[in-house]
């Protein structure tokens, strides 16, 4: 009897949860490529194979690599993840940019103006890009559903609460609203070693942020 009721108890939390947060995902360091990258680093016309479907409807982490080369260093074998975009980009974190020896600035995704560039490698071919190199701001994909529970709209910047192994309050958080997402926060491994992030970790939005620099 005991056992059924925990179950039942646990269920409910479980809902309540989902109501009220989300899950926290850490994003590793990939690249975005564009049909002219493609073509150049791996024959044209090829096509990125898909090995691993990530949260986000329609995104995946191929089974393509390419070393990412700085003025000081490399980092082996980063995924690249589809399907093909419309501009290169390279995501990486505030250590792996100090790494390789450039100023990669925090942007969100696609805001690619004055960016550094980097070479992208793979075997004997090799791409320079001369921008596209970011650290990605925090964010949350959302689903208009979930933007309206939450009360936020598309652009807001939010704190979210971490209640992880070291819990902390990630200031400049930006949300991003889509009929096209799941709602998940992504941060990169630098923020995720920061919180102690594990599978399953939940963030909650705790207020408006008034402001945050994009430098």
């Amino acid at each position: 009897m005991t056992s059924k009721l925990d179950e039942i108890i646990n269920r409910v939390v479980d809902e309540v949860q989902k109501k009220v947060s989300f899950e926290i995902e850490a994003s590793g360091r990939h690249v975005h490529l564009d049909r002219a990258t493609i073509d150049l680093l791996f024959g044209v016309g090829y096509q990125l194979t898909p090995k691993k479907w990530l949260s986000q409807p329609g995104q995946y982490a191929s089974e393509e690599r390419v070393d990412v080369k700085g003025p000081k260093g490399e980092l082996k074998n980063v995924a690249i993840l589809g399907p093909e975009r419309n501009q290169s980009q390279v995501e990486i974190s505030l250590t792996d940019a100090r790494l390789i020896g450039i100023k990669a600035p925090i942007r969100e995704s696609g805001h690619l103006e004055s960016t550094p560039g980097v070479t992208l490698i793979n075997g004997s071919q090799s791409v320079d890009l001369d921008t596209g190199v970011i650290v990605a701001q925090r964010h949350i994909h959302m689903t208009y559903e979930d933007a309206e529970l939450f009360g936020v709209k598309n652009g807001d910047v939010v704190q979210v609460r971490a209640s992880g192994a070291r819990p902390l309050i990630f200031d400049g958080v930006v949300v991003r609203i889509s009929d096209k997402f799941a709602t998940y926060m992504h941060i990169d491994f630098d923020e995720a070693n920061a919180c102690g992030l594990s599978k399953g970790l939940r963030g909650t939005i705790v207020k408006c942020s008034d402001a945050y620099a994009d430098d």
